[in-house]
């Protein structure tokens, strides 16, 4: 796999006093135009967008998906020396055993990010079951010291995307990959799992694990259980989610009318756990 990119910017020093807490966003940005994103916004848009997420919304660390790495390192230097990324390529391979790196034309690779405010360390992707053939897209994990909390941002891949495999379920892997990777409390992490919630109405909820809803808390969870959550895709459905440990005090979802998904930011209480 490709090595994971970090830049780590000497900013200004930050108050010893751990913030009391932190808003989180997730947002796939559809960066990849090939992927139905040709009529979702220009690249200086989505940039713009992504932006605002943190100077008008307040997000101090946003978890990217379909996101082009020459745009996440722009918007993070307008941003200033204090903020940070740490990107992953997606890759793809065929099935007479060629491989690549997913590209989003001339701005570089296209992968999944991380955007903070405050300094990553422990960056790591984390192992998880990838089609055969196709794009692999995949988890990246990293650790805030200054909220002493491990973040992990994820794609996991579309229904389908293991037809190579005799058509074997990917998610259900995935998803324990993911919740494998993280604490039980000091902990926020999500992405674009494209699943929708697990209920009733939804055939595939086997592919989900207990933790994410009984251990954690996801961004629009009520009570113990999943409840009704609002669309963050154009096709009216609960793709995108954040979960954490920490006690949740706002939950909001943010159209930035330059992607296919809305943003989802949630707003944690950091002093506990």
């Amino acid at each position: 796999m490709s090595t994971v990119a970090v830049v780590q910017t000497a900013g200004p020093p930050r108050s010893s006093t751990p913030p009391r807490t932190l808003i989180t966003a997730t947002w796939n940005m559809c960066g990849v135009r090939e992927w139905n994103c040709a009529g979702t916004g220009s690249r200086a848009a989505k940039k713009r967008e992504l932006e605002r997420l943190a100077t008008r919304s307040g997000a101090e660390v946003i978890l990217l998906q379909e996101a082009c790495a020459t745009d996440v390192e722009a918007v993070r230097r307008n941003l200033g020396p204090s903020w940070h990324t740490a990107f992953r390529p997606y890759t793809w391979s065929d099935r007479a055993g060629r491989t690549g790196t997913v590209r989003c034309g001339t701005a570089g690779p296209a992968g999944r990010a991380v955007l903070s405010a405050y300094p990553l360390s422990a960056v790591r992707t984390v192992p998880s079951r990838q089609p055969s053939a196709g794009v692999r897209r995949g988890i990246l994990c990293v650790s805030i010291a200054a909220q002493d909390i491990r973040v992990c941002a994820a794609h996991l891949s579309p229904p389908g995307s293991g037809r190579a495999d005799r058509g074997q379920e990917l998610r259900d892997d995935q998803l324990n990959a993911l919740v494998g990777a993280v604490p039980e409390r000091r902990t926020v992490y999500g992405g674009d799992l494209n699943v929708d919630p697990p209920g009733e109405n939804n055939p595939d909820s086997w592919v989900w694990p207990d933790r994410p809803y009984r251990v954690h808390r996801e961004c629009d969870q009520e009570s113990g259980r999943p409840g009704p959550a609002r669309a963050t895709h154009v096709s009216r459905h609960k793709l995108d989610y954040l979960f954490t440990g920490l006690p949740v005090l706002e939950c909001r979802v943010r159209d930035t009318g330059v992607s296919d998904h809305l943003a989802l930011l949630i707003r944690m209480d950091t002093r506990t756990g």
